[in-house]
């Protein structure tokens, strides 16, 4: 809040006062546009694939290492003043930043652009991110929060990984998307295990409910724990039954933290029900990728999809509609739009991993679950769009 007052000093375009502004909005553009090029390759309009020549490798980078990576920039670079009382990047700097992201788009729509220039392009965005980020909590002396940039670092990683292999220039498979989805998913539990209890808290507390949404840093070390090796270990050798173990004990963890946040009692306000619902395709997630590997290997695409339509899908939109909201003065209070949306979301993600369980019909299920999407990231557009090019409620050019 320091940061956010002393910012609220300064002119400028307000789209580049905060990073949340310009990478919000264009992660909502992206998914909107990713999904719609997607659904025109399923129904038989094939896209080609783009520089990757394969648009079922372009539609899973443009997820995992497109729009992720635009929210991710956009939660860390407005969270970090907060966690630093240093003053956020913003204008030219902010603006530069966010070119790298957005060129890296461009590159992978060409195919004619040589392979390394592609790859240099767009895997130069996540460790500048990462070393901005480092700079910046250093500098505020708030160490504690490094593990973030380390994360950051290494969903470059994933994203450099996955491009050498699409583009051949190396002989695994599957690693690079592995390893993207599990770093966002040990994300969204350190980010997830700070604000979903806290929000909830400060929700029952405006209710005059008692702050029951319990925290336990045992457990917390648990669930992180858990999730790394079985995060290594599914990147390593994803149909070990090692791997299934590890899953399954990374599952009941973060399903013992999630009850212990009491969710149901924030049903009656979205925005806080939202983030529970986001958080528990995790361990949902985990629990079917585990029971493809031990059980039945067609529940895989089921699993992968609960963490990234489910999980990251959701938590996604959950974090842009609150942080917006919270940082251009407005009230904490999800609208008929907002709540539209977290529906949308949610359905298309319950269809989107209901469709493994009926191969024979997945086809118009994936296909409903993709307009889902379409729709819940186009409402955020129209409603969260003009929030983020005008100034903030109360301050004249922040």
């Amino acid at each position: 809040m320091i940061a956010m007052t002393r910012a609220g000093r300064h002119t400028g375009f307000a789209l580049l006062r905060y990073g949340f502004r310009p990478f919000f909005l264009a992660a909502g553009i992206w998914a909107v546009l990713a999904i719609a090029i997607r659904i025109l390759d399923v129904v038989g309009h094939e896209s080609g694939g783009f520089a990757f020549h394969n648009s079922t490798l372009w539609h899973a980078h443009s997820f995992l290492f497109a729009y992720a990576s635009a929210v991710v920039a956009g939660f860390a670079l407005t969270a970090v003043p907060n966690w630093t009382s240093r003053l956020p990047i913003s204008g030219a700097p902010l603006l530069a930043l966010f070119g790298l992201w957005f060129a890296g788009r461009v590159a992978l729509f060409f195919p004619s652009i040589p392979a390394g220039a592609a790859i240099a392009i767009d895997t130069s965005f996540l460790p500048v991110l990462a070393a901005v980020l480092a700079r910046e909590i250093i500098a505020g002396r708030n160490i504690r929060n490094i593990p973030v940039c380390a994360l950051v670092l290494l969903l470059g990683a994933a994203n450099l990984m996955f491009h050498l292999e699409v583009f051949g220039l190396i002989s695994a498979d599957g690693y690079g998307m592995r390893m993207g989805v599990g770093m966002l998913t040990l994300l969204i539990g350190v980010i997830g295990g700070r604000i979903v209890p806290s929000f909830t808290n400060n929700w029952f507390a405006r209710q005059k409910m008692a702050r029951d949404a319990a925290t336990n840093s045992s457990l917390d070390s648990l669930v992180h724990g858990s999730s790394g090796v079985a995060v290594l270990a599914w990147i390593v050798a994803p149909d070990s039954p090692l791997t299934a173990a590890a899953l399954f004990v990374a599952a009941v963890a973060h399903g013992t933290r999630l009850a212990r946040w009491r969710g149901w009692r924030a049903a009656s306000e979205p925005l806080v029900l939202i983030l529970h619902v986001g958080y528990a395709w995790i361990p949902i997630g985990y629990l079917l990728i585990a029971a493809a590997i031990s059980l039945d290997p067609s529940l895989g695409s089921s699993g992968l999809h609960a963490l990234t339509a489910g999980s990251i899908g959701t938590m996604t939109l959950a974090v842009m509609t609150r942080a917006t909201l919270g940082h251009t003065g407005r009230d904490l209070h999800s609208g008929s739009a907002t709540t539209a949306l977290y529906g949308a979301i949610t359905a298309s993600a319950v269809l989107r991993v209901a469709a493994g369980f009926v191969p024979e019909h997945s086809m118009p299920i994936m296909i409903a679950a993709g307009l889902l999407w379409l729709a819940a990231f186009a409402l955020f557009v129209v409603t969260y769009g003009p929030m983020h090019l005008t100034p903030r409620l109360g301050f004249t050019n922040s």
